[in-house]
C-alpha cells in the first residue's frame, strides 16, 4: 500500500480540503454539533478506510442523511439519544453484510450510475457558484434542489447577485486560474508541481489574501464566508466536544426505527457510491460490497459511540480522490489523519480559509464529472442507454440522489423488461481440467445488466493462467453494461495470465482489444 505514497499523499491533501467544509456544513444542516461532522469524517477515513476493500472510496458524513438526522434529533429529544440510533444502524449494516446484501450494488445499470455522476457534477457546479460569489445561504455539501433556507438551486443563483462579495470573486477567480495553470501547464514543466497539489497552492493563496487585506477594505472577506472550525481553549475543552450515547433510550421503539432507516439509506448511498467510484477507477478494480457494508457498519458504531454523525461512502470526496491521482485507500486514511491533526493543532489557521477557494476546487471536480463529452458519448450509445441516463440526471438534479436513482432505475428496468419479453436469458458455464485449466462460458440470447452480478462473480473467480472460451454464437443482444465489464475484465486478465478466446458467428478472436468496438457498442446498447 505504501509504494503508492507519492500518489496517495497529494490526493489526500485535496480530499482533506474538500472534506473539511463538507463535514462542517452537513453537521450544521443536521442540527448537530459542528464537531460531530469532523468526527464522522475522521472515523470514515481511518476506521472505514482501513477495513474497506475499496481502493479509492472515501467515507464520511453524507448530505443525503442530513434531513433524516435533523428530524431524528427532534423526534428523540436529544443528540445523545440519536447517537444510540446511529450505533444500532451500524449493527444492522454489519448484519446486512453478513447476509450478503451487498449484491444489490451490482444491479444498478451503468447508464444510471453515469447519470448519477453527471448529475452530481452539475449540482456541484450550480451549488458552488454562489459560494464563489460570496453568497453562502445554503450549507457546504447541500445536494438537494429544495434548500433548507426555502430557496432552490436555481433561485439561489439569482439571489447571489444581491450579495456579491468582491473579495470572494477575486479569490475564487484567481484560485480557478491557479488550479487550471497547475494542472494544464505547471505540472508538466517540473516535478515539484506534480508533488505539490494545485488545491494546496490555491488554499495557501486564499489564506494569504485573507490575512493581507485589511478588515475595513471593500475587498475583505467577511468571517461568515470563511471555514468555521470549533476552537477549544485547551485540551480538556477539545475532549469535551465528544458526545456519548444515552443507552437508556434503547428501550424507545423510535430509536430502533430511526436506526433501521439510517442503515437502509446509508447502505444504499454507499453501494451507489461504490459502483460509481469503481467506474471512475483507472485500474478497473472491483470493490467487495459485502465487506464494504461491514466496514460502514463498523464505522457507524464507532462514530455513534463518540458523538459522530452517520457515515456513508460519498461520491464527491471519492471522485476528488480519483481525479487527484489517488491509487490506494491510504489516501482516504491520510486525509482523515489531516482532519484530526488540523482541528487539534491549527484550527485558527483553518478558519482563515475562504469558502470561495474551496468552491473553486469543487467547481473543477464538478466539471470533470459532468463533461459535455459524457453526454455526447451516452447519446451515441442509443436510446436504451441515453434515456435512463438523462432521466437519472434530471431526477437527481431536480429532486435528490435516491429519488433520481429510483427514476433512472425504473426506466432502465422497464427497457430491459421490454427486451426480455422477446428473449429469455441465462448463463451456461462448463469447466474442464486437462493439461491447462479451461473454462467455456456460453452466453444465452439476451444478456442485460440484470446478469452483471452472476457474470462478474464467475469472471472474478477464474484462477490465474486460465483459458476462457467465451461463446456468444447464440447471443442476440449483449447489453452495453456487459460489454463494459468484459472490457474491464480483459484489462485485469492480462495481469492474471488469463487468455480469452471469443467465439462468435463472425469467427474466433484471441484476446480482443475491445469488446465494445468488436460488437459495435452503439448498436448493441
Amino acid at each position: 500500500m505504501f509504494k503508492n505514497l507519492k500518489h496517495d499523499l497529494p490526493a489526500s491533501v485535496v480530499v482533506f480540503f474538500v472534506a473539511l467544509p463538507l463535514c462542517l456544513g452537513i453537521a450544521l444542516a443536521s442540527g448537530a454539533p459542528l464537531f460531530s461532522g469532523l468526527i464522522a469524517g475522521i472515523v470514515g477515513g481511518i476506521v472505514v478506510g482501513s477495513i474497506s476493500g475499496s481502493s479509492l472510496g472515501v467515507s464520511g458524513p453524507a448530505a443525503g442523511l442530513a434531513v433524516i438526522v435533523l428530524s431524528a434529533i427532534t423526534t428523540l429529544g436529544s443528540y445523545e439519544n440519536f447517537l444510540v440510533a446511529v450505533v444500532i444502524g451500524g449493527a444492522i449494516q454489519i448484519l446486512l453484510g453478513a447476509l450478503k446484501a451487498g449484491i444489490i450494488g451490482y444491479y444498478f445499470p451503468s447508464s444510471v450510475i453515469k447519470g448519477m455522476l453527471a448529475a452530481i457534477g452539475i449540482i456541484i457546479l450550480l451549488k458552488q457558484i454562489p459560494h464563489a460569489f460570496g453568497y453562502d445561504s445554503n450549507y457546504q455539501g447541500d445536494m438537494n434542489f429544495f434548500q433548507s433556507d426555502g430557496a432552490t438551486t436555481f433561485s439561489a443563483l439569482g439571489r447571489m447577485f444581491d450579495f456579491i462579495s468582491p473579495g470572494a470573486i477575486i479569490v475564487a477567480s484567481l484560485s480557478l486560474l491557479i488550479l487550471l495553470l497547475w494542472e494544464k501547464i505547471l505540472s508538466k514543466k517540473h516535478a515539484i508541481f506534480s508533488i505539490i497539489p494545485g488545491p494546496l497552492a490555491a488554499v495557501v493563496f486564499g489564506i494569504v489574501y485573507q490575512m493581507s487585506v485589511p478588515v475595513t477594505s471593500a475587498y475583505a472577506i467577511s468571517p461568515n464566508h470563511l471555514v468555521t472550525v470549533p476552537i477549544p481553549e485547551d485540551f480538556s475543552m477539545f475532549l469535551g466536544q465528544f458526545t456519548f450515547p444515552n443507552f437508556g433510550a434503547a428501550m424507545n421503539p423510535e430509536v430502533w426505527i430511526i436506526g433501521a432507516t439510517i442503515a437502509i439509506v446509508a447502505s444504499l448511498e454507499t453501494l451507489l457510491s461504490v459502483e460509481a467510484t469503481d467506474k471512475l477507477d483507472p485500474e478497473k478494480r472491483t470493490t467487495p460490497t459485502n465487506r464494504e457494508l461491514f466496514a460502514q457498519g463498523t464505522g457507524n458504531i464507532v462514530s455513534g459511540l463518540i458523538g459522530g454523525l452517520p457515515i456513508t461512502q460519498v461520491i464527491v470526496r471519492s471522485s476528488a480522490n480519483v481525479q487527484s491521482g489517488g491509487k490506494t485507500k491510504l489516501s482516504a486514511i491520510i486525509h482523515a489523519g489531516f482532519l484530526l491533526l488540523s482541528v487539534i493543532l491549527i484550527p485558527t489557521l483553518l478558519n482563515k480559509i475562504p469558502l470561495a477557494v474551496l468552491a473553486a476546487v469543487l467547481i473543477i471536480v464538478g466539471y470533470k464529472l459532468a463533461k459535455p463529452a459524457l453526454f455526447k458519448q451516452m447519446y451515441s450509445l442509443g436510446k436504451t442507454q441515453f434515456v435512463p441516463f438523462i432521466v437519472t440526471v434530471l431526477g437527481v438534479v431536480f429532486t435528490d440522489l435516491l429519488m433520481g436513482i429510483g427514476l433512472g432505475l425504473a426506466v432502465g428496468i422497464t427497457t430491459i423488461l421490454i427486451q426480455n419479453y422477446k428473449n429469455s436469458h441465462f448463463l451456461h458455464i462448463l469447466e474442464s481440467d486437462g493439461d491447462a485449466h479451461r473454462v467455456q462460458m456460453t452466453l444465452s440470447e439476451e444478456i442485460s445488466f440484470l446478469n452483471k452480478g452472476a457474470i462478474l462473480r464467475e469472471l472474478n473467480s477464474l484462477p490465474n493462467n486460465t483459458l476462457l472460451e467465451l461463446d456468444v454464437r447464440n447471443t442476440v443482444r449483449l447489453h452495453y453494461d456487459i460489454l463494459e465489464i468484459l472490457d474491464e475484465f480483459a484489462f485485469k486478465a492480462k495481469s492474471k495470465g488469463i487468455n480469452i478466446k471469443l467465439i462468435s458467428n463472425r469467427g474466433r478472436v484471441e484476446n480482443p482489444e475491445s469488446f465494445k468496438d468488436y460488437f459495435g457498442a452503439a448498436t448493441q446498447a
